[in-house]
């Protein structure tokens, strides 16, 4: 999300030439790994000159649960597929959620034979970071029919560090949402409600998160009335907020604070953008605003199977993966709104 976040922040600059001495700094920082299996890569197109990219371009932006100083077990329960149409002048986030049902595919370096089951199961039987992402890319290429252009995945830490530099996101709190993740006990400190304390509540309103908050706020989905949607809208709000802050503090015309912002998300970032260049992303996404970011969930329903709790995709859903396929989400978009978060 961030990855994708920051890309969108630079290419709406007017700096161009500031922002390809960032570009290159970012590009000799970040880490760079094979995330997108052979099969769910897509073709490299064609291009006219180093600073123009064709689309439309699909991306598979991923959060991971890792902590510092524990790598022992790890999710991916933020599972997003960007898609850019060919005017690259918006981007649809579709939210996967982390208990849909699918078939994931066999993984020989892990000796996965494969299975049915929930999603977010991918990026364990892969083995974790690059493996892991690279069968989950396999796994919903297969799912919607698309092909990847990118993949990004950024941890706990780089979601906090980012929120941090930035000095807090403004977010409007739509419910009232008691935390199942933290605490505060009587001396202030922060801890997991198991610990005692008073749980963290966040309650409706609009406020500035600072970065600790608003890393529990997105994470929260047993407090909230539709449970996973919910927590899948709110990351999407995120992603819109942290543009507009990015928008507010200038970084699209002072580069020595976009520099700092950069050097922050750098060390937690794992990318593949399938050989295209940071520069080459930024001229071409250039037209993309905060605004034009249009949220999407899956049409989908929790159902109970074996006692074991998943979601099915309902018949709109294969309506989506076609759209997304030819390019055309905004005519699904306007048939099919009640699959349109509020932003």
């Amino acid at each position: 999300m961030i990855f994708f976040g920051i890309v969108l922040v630079l290419a709406s600059g007017s700096l161009i030439g500031a922002g390809k001495v960032l570009a290159n700094r970012y590009d000799n920082s970040v880490k760079r790994d094979t995330l997108i299996a052979e099969g769910a890569r897509a073709d490299v197109p064609q291009r006219n000159n180093t600073t123009r990219i064709v689309g439309p371009l699909n991306y598979l932006l991923l959060g991971s649960d890792l902590r510092p100083g524990d790598d022992t077990t790890q999710r991916t329960d933020t599972m997003i597929v960007a898609h850019v149409p060919a005017t690259l002048d918006r981007v649809y986030l579709i939210s996967i959620p982390r208990d849909l049902r699918v078939h994931i595919p066999e993984f020989p370096d892990t000796e996965f034979a494969g299975s049915y089951e929930k999603i977010n199961g991918a990026y364990e039987h892969g083995g974790y970071g690059a493996g892991g992402v690279q069968l989950l890319s396999a796994t919903i290429a297969d799912l919607i029919g698309i092909r990847f252009d990118g993949a990004a995945i950024v941890d706990f830490q780089g979601f906090q560090d980012v929120v941090k530099e930035l000095g807090g996101v403004e977010m409007c709190v739509e419910q009232r949402v008691v935390s199942a993740h933290l605490a505060r006990l009587p001396n202030g400190e922060l801890v997991n409600p198991r610990e005692g304390g008073e749980p963290i509540v966040y309650e409706p309103g609009c406020r500035e998160f600072n970065h600790w908050q608003a890393l529990d706020y997105v994470r929260q989905r047993y407090s909230l009335p539709d449970g996973d949607y919910g927590r899948m809208r709110h990351q999407q709000q995120f992603l819109q907020a942290l543009l507009r802050k990015a928008r507010a503090e200038g970084l699209t015309s002072n580069p020595l604070q976009l520099d700092r912002l950069i050097r922050a998300v750098a060390g937690t970032l794992t990318v593949d953008t399938g050989g295209t260049s940071l520069e080459t992303l930024m001229f071409g996404l250039r037209d993309i605003r905060p605004a034009d970011i249009i949220g999407l969930d899956v049409p989908s329903e929790p159902v109970m199977v074996g006692g074991i709790a998943y979601i099915y995709p309902l018949e709109p859903a294969t309506s989506m993966f076609e759209a997304l396929v030819n390019d055309t989400l905004d005519d699904w978009v306007a048939a099919n709104p009640t699959w349109v978060n509020t932003l």
